[in-house]
């Protein structure tokens, strides 16, 4: 399952994303990731969630950003939840091919809840983006 928080710049998201972690942390029967550009979760998240800065895999671009999700889905069967910040920062703007990426994640993770945020208000959005808005 793929969910996106989406919002302007300052609007709040990334606190919504650390309630979000913190939540799925306490009821998680396996694993929880956090993926973040830079170190902006690193004082936010508890150490039981495992923090990963995607600068230090040099991962730039939608097709790089899939295959990365993908090999942590594929390496931890345990996996309950990711959950990633800032991720335009990571995929870039393209808008038709962010939805066709969640798109592919929700079809290989559906038993693992996957949550963005999405620096964009929801009208700037094509539809096979909004679907996603949760």
């Amino acid at each position: 399952m793929v969910k996106i928080i989406t919002g302007r710049r300052g609007s709040g998201k990334t606190k919504i994303l650390i309630d979000a972690i913190h939540a799925a942390e306490k009821q998680s029967k396996g694993n929880v990731v956090a993926i973040q550009k830079g170190s902006s979760l690193n004082t936010d998240i508890t150490y039981k969630v495992r923090l990963i800065n995607i600068e230090d895999y040099a991962v730039e671009g939608i097709d790089a950003f899939y295959g990365f999700v993908a090999g942590i889905l594929s390496s931890d069967h345990d996996c309950t939840d990711i959950f990633v910040d800032a991720t335009l920062k990571i995929t870039g703007r393209d808008y038709a091919k962010l939805g066709d990426m969640f798109d592919r994640l929700a079809s290989i993770s559906p038993e693992t809840t996957i949550t963005l945020t999405i620096s964009a208000d929801n009208s700037e959005l094509p539809e096979n983006v909004k679907k996603f808005i949760g």
